[in-house]
């Protein structure tokens, strides 16, 4: 994702609070598995 702009990045709807999220870089490797914008709606699925 390097020299991607930001409003050029992947994004996603939470399944908990439907709003969406973009990507980060510590999801680099896991971007196929995240369903989720925070701790908080993974504590509250």
């Amino acid at each position: 994702m390097k020299g991607v702009k930001k409003q050029n990045l992947p994004n996603k709807i939470c399944v908990v609070c439907n709003k969406p999220f973009a990507w980060r870089k510590k999801w680099e490797k896991v971007w196929d598995e995240v369903k989720y914008c925070s701790d908080k709606c993974r504590s509250r699925k």
